[in-house]
C-alpha cells in the first residue's frame, strides 16, 4: 500500500479531511501531519513535517492544503529534493508530475471545489514523470 503524507492549515482543514478519506478509498495509507481543527494555526508547522516525510522518502508523495496553496508550497520547497507544485486544475497537476516530477501537490482550498480537488488529486496520482529531457531540468532545481 502506497503511503502519502498530508498536511494543512486551518483554511485547508476541511478539504484535508475529505481528501484523506478519498485517498483511503483508493487504498492509500495516509499519514496526517495536521492540523487537526479549524483553530487558527501557522501553515509552516504542518508544511514542514509533510515535506520532511517526502524528503526522507518515508512516503511516496505529499499533499498540502491551505487557502491559496502559496504558503505551504513556499515552506515545503525549502526542503532538499522537495518539489511542491500548486494546482488548481487537473491539467496543471498532471503537467507538474509529468514535466517537473512534483512530489508534493499543493491545493488552494479557498479557490477550488471539493469535486475539483478530487479531479486534481486523480490527475496527479494517475500521471507519471516523463523523464527524458525533463529529468535534466529537474536535476537543476536543487541549489545544493
Amino acid at each position: 500500500m502506497e503511503k502519502v503524507a498530508i498536511g494543512s492549515d486551518h483554511a485547508g482543514f476541511e478539504l484535508k479531511e475529505i481528501i484523506k478519506e478519498y485517498l483511503a478509498s483508493k487504498n492509500f495509507q495516509v499519514e496526517d501531519k495536521g492540523c487537526y481543527s479549524l483553530d487558527s494555526v501557522d501553515y509552516p508547522d504542518f508544511a514542514h513535517p509533510t515535506a520532511e516525510a517526502v524528503e526522507k522518502e518515508e512516503v511516496s508523495f505529499g499533499i498540502l492544503i491551505c487557502g491559496s496553496a502559496n504558503g505551504v508550497s513556499m515552506a515545503a520547497n525549502k526542503h532538499q529534493g522537495v518539489r511542491a507544485a500548486i494546482a488548481w486544475l487537473p491539467e496543471i497537476a498532471a503537467l507538474a508530475k509529468q514535466h517537473n516530477n512534483a512530489n508534493i501537490l499543493s491545493l488552494p482550498a479557498r479557490f477550488i471545489s471539493v469535486e475539483m480537488a478530487k479531479e486534481i488529486v486523480d490527475a496527479y496520482i494517475n500521471t507519471n514523470f516523463e523523464g527524458g529531457r525533463h529529468a535534466k531540468r529537474v536535476d537543476k532545481i536543487s541549489c545544493s
